[in-house]
């Protein structure tokens, strides 16, 4: 039998080749082509270009991005602890140009800023240690990157559990985009209940909007999640409302790119629509949020970065001819924000929190505090 899909890493370091190995997600469903990136415009081009996507995932190829970058940095002095100091403020200045360049690859997922902001933290914990080497200092950049990965896994799979509480066995879960495992490490973040309910004999009825007009959701969500084995229909994004009223949708699932203090929530275009119809129809609508990607720093969602695509995504993209005017105008933004009165519940790792957010999200991060993630990343 042939590789699935969900046997490749999303996102893998390559380190004694200096190189980040991802999946081309631009090429798939049609084919799996594992590429390797060594440089930094190779980096940034590949959060830019949707070839690594999901703010989770876009948080640990940062992560590793920014520990190879310093790594491969020449030092002007030999590697002694008498040069220590010199070669420290060499490496300083290198880590935060490739940071500030690396982070204005994608402005709305908070995941990414997050991780270089991590990875900075990380390395200027060093800058008045004396007794050491550059290459511990690179050592420990590389352990701080696998812990973001590995942090990711145990994210996601408790993000699944608390998720499996908020359904029952053979309900219908329909989801937009992709947060799957495609989009992490493993599990994803909205699609984590459906694999752990998968795993358990749930037996969900799956239904993923397509995702115009980038398709991740026909291209990725429904590609993993059937070469899973689970039970999926795709529909188009402007079929969900219709789908809800029979019935069909006992809850919604989707990831987010970023969230604000207040509950509002940022996510792939058409998602804020889809909470409306939810609301409309009586069906929950949960967002699944890593508290990596929880920004209290921001009041509302109004304060949320969006990014503007270009418009041969619309006009031209997947067809075989032009299919719009040529000289039309086209907005095409890529997330639109989620408000915080149409959302049910946000499930982050350290359980579920509800209206009013401001409240609730503040006891979330009380228990982060009193009980951090305590993971060993593999070598």
């Amino acid at each position: 039998m042939g590789k699935s899909i969900l046997d490749y890493e999303t996102v893998e370091l390559r380190d004694e080749e200096n190189a980040i190995r991802i999946i081309d997600q631009t090429l798939l469903p049609g084919e799996t082509k594992l590429i390797d990136l060594k440089t930094g415009k190779e980096f940034w081009n590949a959060i830019y270009l949707l070839q690594v996507r999901g703010a989770p995932a876009i948080g640990v190829f940062a992560g590793f991005a920014l520990y190879l970058l310093v790594k491969e940095a020449p030092l002007p002095l030999p590697d002694t602890k008498e040069n220590y100091s010199e070669n420290f403020n060499v490496l300083k200045a290198v880590l935060q140009e490739q940071k500030e360049y690396l982070n204005s690859s994608r402005p709305t997922a908070v995941n990414l800023s997050w991780a270089l902001e991590r990875m900075e933290g990380k390395f200027l914990s060093f800058e008045s240690e004396e007794g050491r080497t550059i290459a511990d200092v690179r050592s420990s950049l590389k352990t701080e990157a696998m812990t973001i990965k590995a942090e990711d896994i145990e994210v996601s799979t408790r993000i699944g559990e608390y998720g499996l509480t908020l359904v029952k066995k053979g309900d219908g879960l329909l989801t937009h985009c992709n947060a799957g495992q495609l989009a992490t490490i493993k599990y994803g973040t909205a699609t984590a209940p459906m694999y752990l309910g998968f795993q358990r004999g749930y037996d969900f009825r799956i239904y993923c909007d397509e995702t115009r007009p980038l398709l991740q959701g026909a291209r990725l969500t429904a590609y993993e999640l059937a070469s899973a084995g689970m039970d999926v229909t795709l529909e188009c994004d402007n079929m969900s409302a219709s789908l809800m009223k029979t019935g069909a949708v006992n809850a919604v699932f989707v990831g987010c790119d970023r969230v604000a203090a207040n509950g509002d929530a940022a996510n792939k275009i058409g998602t804020s629509l889809l909470a409306l119809a939810a609301q409309h129809y009586h069906v929950p609508f949960y967002v699944c949020a890593p508290t990596s990607t929880i920004d209290r720093n921001l009041k509302s969602g109004s304060e949320i970065p969006i990014e503007q695509r270009k418009p041969e995504e619309v006009t031209e993209m997947w067809y075989a001819k032009r299919m719009a005017p040529e000289g039309i105008r086209v907005y095409n933004p890529a997330f639109d924000v989620t408000d915080h009165d149409l959302i049910t519940g946000i499930v982050t790792e350290y359980g579920i929190a509800r209206a009013p957010y401001t409240a609730s999200l503040g006891e979330i991060f009380a228990r982060r505090e009193a009980n951090p993630l305590c993971v060993t990343p593999r070598a």
